[in-house]
């Protein structure tokens, strides 16, 4: 089937596939309803405008689809510069999305017409809803920059993550974002200000999902095989381990922390006494080989992703390819170039 995360809607269980179909399946009865053929695979989950019934997605192809819920048909369909392997978010009518040409895009979630784009400098791959508040919206790409937005796309601030990009979507409590990233640093950064607040060192080992929030404790997984749990205040509260990546986040029910771990179980932990109540085994395969970020992330020099010479010496922090593909850097000068408020001076524009 692929990574793509399930939406619900309607008695209906929409699933995107590496087959190219989005799928749309009875609850009840299992059986299919109807299916979409998009250009090639979909990696990211669908987003739906429940009050409308439209559902959302992006495309291997490039495309940005709207098809009906009801039936499938196709409302509209956008073209980017690349894949999309990122899950859509629906705010106030629009529909904000990241590509791997470097763009996050703003389209009108009705007609399909783009509003705005922002570029990076470097591919965004997010499998999560992006946070949006005050006005703002939070994001990362493998430029490894941490980035927040206006609504109309205007930069407010970013701030520097590792050096192995950011695939993870921040969370957002309180005036402060949450967010991990691949070098496993873990970071409360001040949504408003771009400021750090404080960081936690988890290991050396990706985290690269979107962390829970609950009852004033901040858990995440880890590329490590850990599930932590912090206080607001980065202390660690405890860890529980597991036999595999924990690669997306818990999902809190009743008294219990569910966790998915890619060693093939599910676990059950007690939030209060921090303890295993059960493990499921969701298959009897053994789990997939993910290689270290270091080896994962070739480094190569993408001459067209910035025109500045680099200072001698300096690290190129903007020369990732993502290790399940190469892709190409999008070459065309972009009628969309929006003024940054973001005075630092920049390896790239």
């Amino acid at each position: 089937m692929g990574n793509s995360l399930p939406a619900i809607y309607n008695g209906n269980v929409y699933i995107g596939s590496y087959d190219a179909f989005l799928y749309a399946i009875d609850m009840e009865t299992r059986e299919l309803v109807w299916r979409f053929k998009a250009g090639d695979f979909i990696f990211s989950g669908p987003a739906i405008d429940e009050k409308n019934g439209i559902v959302y997605f992006g495309s291997k192809d490039s495309y940005i689809y709207a098809v009906s819920a009801r039936d499938g048909k196709e409302i509209w369909r956008f073209k980017t510069m690349d894949e999309i392997m990122s899950f859509p978010t629906l705010y106030n009518g629009k529909l904000l999305i990241g590509s791997l040409d470097g763009y996050l895009y703003c389209i009108d979630a009705y007609s399909g017409r783009e509003e705005w784009r922002f570029k990076t400098g470097g591919e965004i791959v997010q499998r999560f809803e992006l946070p949006v508040a005050n006005g703002m919206i939070y994001f990362c790409s493998f430029d490894n920059y941490l980035y927040a937005l206006t609504l109309d796309g205007k930069e407010v601030w970013r701030f520097q993550l590792g050096k192995y990009g950011s695939s993870g979507v921040p969370a957002l409590y309180k005036g402060v974002l949450y967010h991990g990233d691949r070098e496993g640093i873990f970071y409360a950064i001040e949504a408003n200000s771009g400021k750090e607040v404080w960081r936690f060192y988890a290991s050396k080992k990706p985290i690269s999902q979107k962390p829970l929030i609950f009852n004033e404790k901040v858990y995440f997984g880890s590329d490590d095989c850990n599930l932590y749990c912090l206080d607001l205040n980065g202390n660690e509260m405890w860890r529980f381990k597991t036999e595999g990546i924990v690669g997306v986040p818990p999902v809190v029910y009743k008294n219990m922390l569910l966790v998915a771990s890619f060693d093939c179980r599910v676990y059950a932990i007690d939030l209060v006494t921090r303890e295993e109540i059960w493990r499921f085994a969701t298959s009897t395969m053994q789990q997939s080989y993910f290689p270290p970020a270091y080896e994962a992330w070739e480094t190569k020099v993408k001459t067209d992703t910035h025109k500045e010479e680099m200072e001698e010496g300096k690290e190129d922090k903007y020369a990732r390819s993502l290790a399940m593909g190469e892709f190409d850097s999008y070459k065309a000068k972009s009628e969309y170039a929006m003024k940054s408020e973001y005075t630092s001076k920049s390896e790239y524009k």
